[in-house]
């Protein structure tokens, strides 16, 4: 199975039967990914290195101003997508295989979890996986210690706090906080508002 059948799989939704081919080219992505975030992880790397690393991570060239504070874990890798001014600080692990594209200008906190994959809740069928994106929009702020779930999206400029546990989406130019995340107030009075307001008079 090539790469973009997986891909065409995985962003299909359709879930993934342990033992599968899709399944076995899962594992086999997975071995390259720990390989490469290995290589990452064990040593100092300048931000070119690391670019580059990403590159082969992903699969697809990596903007020049992204950057990364290491360490890094994903068992995948190549259904990430990431925007331009994109940043992640250390400790975060992505779980990519469902799919997860990162808007532009968005920072990503200590020991932040992305995670795309459920288990099959039949535990008959236990082993069986099943994927959901996330899709984060651009200049969002996702605070330390966050778990982003299966299927969610969050709108442009949103804050989400730290530590807090994202199982539904959250709306553009809000704040959501808490275990599981509701929303906690507006983004009000912002300068993206006074360009808003200035463009519209």
């Amino acid at each position: 199975m090539t790469v973009q059948e997986f891909l065409n799989h995985m962003n299909s939704g359709a879930p993934v039967v342990a033992g599968s081919p899709v399944h076995k080219a899962m594992c086999a992505l997975s071995q390259e990914a720990l390989r490469l975030t290995a290589e990452l992880n064990n040593t100092y790397r300048t931000p070119e290195e690391i670019r580059e690393i990403f590159t082969r991570l992903t699969g697809r060239p990596v903007d020049e101003s992204f950057s990364l504070f290491p360490p890094f874990y994903t068992d995948c890798g190549k259904n990430l997508i990431l925007g331009k001014n994109v940043f992640f600080n250390s400790g975060c692990k992505v779980q990519d295989q469902g799919g997860i594209t990162i808007g532009d200008g968005t920072l990503i906190g200590h020991n932040v979890v992305l995670a795309t994959l459920n288990h099959h809740p039949d535990p008959a069928c236990r082993g069986d996986l099943i994927p959901a994106p996330i899709r984060i929009g651009k200049n969002v702020w996702i605070g330390s210690n966050s778990t982003i779930l299966p299927g969610v999206t969050i709108g442009d400029n949103a804050v989400i706090a730290a530590g807090a546990a994202v199982a539904k989406d959250v709306p553009a130019n809000t704040i959501a906080g808490g275990v599981p995340a509701k929303i906690l107030r507006q983004i009000e009075g912002t300068k993206l508002d006074l360009q808003i307001q200035k463009s519209a008079s």
